[in-house]
């Protein structure tokens, strides 16, 4: 059997398979890649947990017989009821069996436009904060203006006010998300219950703008306090629970799940790797989102949406990204789904849970 820290230390999904394609071990990425543990994995034959075109049966077997290796590259690979992901298989023989290595090739496109949303959110930073300043300063003129004269008119022109009105306070709130996508203030993290927060999110969301919904939840009691900014996570699942009730329409479904997850990890800024196991999903029943969008949906200004401002989901990202964590979307007709990665707090903190309600 494959043991050692070699062997754990490996940052893609590995299994070592016997003469008959059963498990003799599995490292911590191979464990989170299937959500079960290497003792549950032990003897299990992986072509059942794992589908994709050709099969792994008769991948290994041909690996066994030419004992040469193979690499199967883009290869759309299946596990259990998960939607299938883009994968580069490589197996080899080692000695009656095979070792299989998987490269998913979602989680490094996706760590990539992770850190091009960052660095655009970064440099729209600037320009947001400059056009907010001064544009709201001559809105607020234009605004009493409009209103004084209003007073003194009927009919056709003081609808034409109210327009003016109207109109200039839509563009002095979208300054303010612009603004509040500006702000440079860090995280102010403590240990934080993160199931407080989907809690607090939830109802806050049922009164509101997800009356017409069922949202269900599906929550892993047992996991340990995140590191955050509460105020800040709340705002990040308000803003997701909003754009899934707005994309499933009247009685549509959200699910929000939460589970832990020990394989990724994320590079700080400071060139160090951090883990990110506290595992937060949003998944909503709609259309899903257009590929042209799918791939720059964190970057300032890009929306799927009509009149969409393209601001909610970049905050969303900074927010994240703020907190040494990672977000993603997977999206299909009927199914998408906004997942958030977060760190644990430090052990010394987890004693001091701070208490999100208000």
């Amino acid at each position: 059997m494959i043991t050692g820290d070699i062997w754990q230390a490996l940052p893609i999904p590995a299994f070592a398979l016997d003469a008959g394609d059963r498990v003799l071990a599995a490292n911590g990425p191979a464990e989170g890649f299937l959500n079960r543990s290497a003792r549950t994995l032990n003897g299990a034959v992986l072509p059942d947990l794992l589908e994709f075109e050709g099969g792994l049966a008769a991948a290994s077997d041909r690996v066994r017989r030419m004992q040469a290796p193979m690499t199967l590259h883009d290869t759309a690979l299946r596990a259990g009821p998960a939607p299938a992901i883009r994968c580069e298989l490589h197996l080899s023989p080692l000695d009656d069996g095979v070792l299989l290595l998987i490269s998913p090739q979602d989680i490094a496109q996706r760590l990539d436009r992770a850190r091009k949303s960052r660095s655009a959110a970064r440099s729209a930073i600037g320009m947001a904060e400059m056009l907010a300043h001064e544009i709201k300063n001559p809105l607020a003129g234009i605004t009493g203006a409009a209103q004084l004269l209003g007073m003194n008119l009927a009919g056709e022109d003081l609808e034409l006010t109210d327009l003016i009105v109207a109109e200039s306070r839509r563009i002095v709130k979208l300054l303010e998300q612009v603004e509040q996508f500006g702000n440079l203030r860090p995280p102010e993290r403590r240990a934080i219950n993160v199931h407080d927060i989907l809690d607090r999110a939830r109802r806050s969301a049922m009164v509101g703008f997800a009356a017409h919904m069922t949202i269900s939840e599906a929550y892993d009691p047992s996991l340990p306090p995140a590191w955050g900014d509460a105020d800040q996570l709340l705002q990040v699942v308000l803003n997701l629970l909003r754009n899934a009730a707005q994309a499933s329409g009247s009685e549509g479904n959200i699910t929000i799940r939460t589970f832990y997850e020990l394989s990724l990890r994320v590079r700080r800024p400071d060139g160090t790797r951090s883990a990110v196991p506290l595992q937060i999903e949003i998944v909503d029943d709609g259309p899903g989102i257009p590929p042209s969008v799918a791939s720059n949906l964190f970057e300032p200004f890009v929306s799927g949406r009509e009149n969409g401002t393209g601001l909610g989901l970049a905050l969303v990202s900074k927010i994240v990204h703020d907190h040494d964590g990672w977000i993603a979307v997977d999206t299909a007709p009927g199914r998408t789904a906004f997942r958030i990665s977060l760190p644990l707090a430090p052990k010394d903190m987890k004693n001091g849970l701070q208490d999100t309600e208000d």
